[in-house]
């Protein structure tokens, strides 16, 4: 029997990289996928990647930093497949203006990336979370980084933001293991997503990556088989819990590439 048979499963920021790569392995193993995202291109070019093998899924188009275009999102899953078993909190993003001196951050940025990185967690299990208790139970995904632990060249809007993704993460475990409900997070290290296009695209940058790695930068592939386990009745025993998936990253003093 298919890991997902029957489920239902939200993932936000679906229309590329390690969102897509779990909507389309989600749906492999019988989950029917809610593509959240705020592109509708790409968010339809999954559903059809999803449909082409056989999948079923949806696009539902979203702002994660904004309640009611969350709380429509939710409504909209719930009307076409019923339920939600699976919340993933995927959806994230690094901006290049982000990496400069704190005193020189513009508040709109940092407003920008803790809403997109840190406030979409909780407006999407503010609204899935009552949906998930009615059918008792169900499994919620955050999407951490190896920011949160050791400074990898991330911005501070960013950092501060994957850190708060880690700190809520355990508290909504704590809370919610009463409902049947495990929290947990993953925390990537540099895997081969847009956002990173600048990086893979620079073959001497590239390089550099790769020799800092144990296995070179990751690919969205081999998240989305963490986020498979930990959306899985295989995870049943954990919760609260924050999986390192970054090939080794954050086991190895950093080098003096970003200093």
């Amino acid at each position: 029997m298919k890991r997902l048979q029957g489920r239902v499963a939200v993932i936000t920021g679906a229309g590329s990289g390690m969102g897509r790569a779990a909507a389309v392995l989600f749906t492999r193993e019988g989950a029917n996928v809610v593509v959240a995202d705020i592109d509708e291109k790409n968010g339809n070019e999954t559903v059809d990647i999803v449909r082409e093998e056989g999948g079923e899924s949806t696009f539902a188009r979203v702002d994660v930093s904004d309640a009611k275009s969350v709380e429509g999102m939710v409504s909209s899953a719930v009307e076409r497949y019923g339920r939600i078993d699976v919340l993933y909190n995927n959806v994230g993003i690094a901006p290049v203006e982000d990496t400069v001196l704190p005193h020189e951050i513009e508040e709109e940025t940092w407003d920008r990336v803790i809403g997109i990185n840190l406030k979409s967690v909780f407006l999407c299990s503010k609204y899935v979370i009552p949906e998930m208790m009615k059918t008792g139970g169900g499994k919620i995904i955050n999407t951490s980084s190896s920011a949160a632990r050791i400074w990898d060249g991330s911005g501070f809007s960013y950092t501060a933001s994957k850190g708060g993704v880690e700190s809520l993460t355990r508290l909504m475990a704590s809370r919610l293991a009463q409902f049947s409900i495990r929290v947990n997070a993953i925390s990537p290290g540099w895997a081969k997503t847009p956002m990173n296009a600048g990086i893979t695209m620079d073959e001497e940058l590239k390089g550099q990556f790769d020799r800092m790695l144990l296995f070179g930068m990751q690919e969205p592939e081999d998240v989305a088989k963490v986020a498979l386990f930990l959306a899985s009745d295989d995870s049943n025993a954990l919760t609260g819990a924050v999986l390192a998936v970054d090939n080794g990253f954050t086991a190895f003093k950093l080098p003096q590439i970003f200093l």
